[in-house]
């Protein structure tokens, strides 16, 4: 077996693991969607709660864990910005 083939075969693997994210957050805009928020919005928290749980037990870099903060306040803005908006 050459290395190409295994090359090959790798990026096939992480095109079809990159699809599958795909639909899966598709899957998860079609929920929200069509649930209020008070249904999801505690299963979002226990998604990015548990990542960041994860995160910090890796000993990731400060920065990482800077830039996860970042991102999920920027999430709660959006958040709340979409709250307000319904209002």
């Amino acid at each position: 077996m050459s290395d190409s083939n295994a090359h090959k075969r790798l990026d096939a693997k992480h095109e079809r693991n990159r699809e599958q994210r795909i639909e899966g957050i598709k899957r998860w805009v079609e929920y929200i969607r069509s649930e209020p928020p008070e249904k999801w919005g505690s299963q979002q928290n226990a998604i990015v709660n548990g990542q960041l749980d994860a995160a910090q037990s890796l000993q990731t870099s400060a920065a990482h864990q800077q830039r996860v903060a970042d991102v999920a306040r920027d999430i709660l803005a959006v958040r709340e910005k979409s709250d307000d908006d319904r209002e």
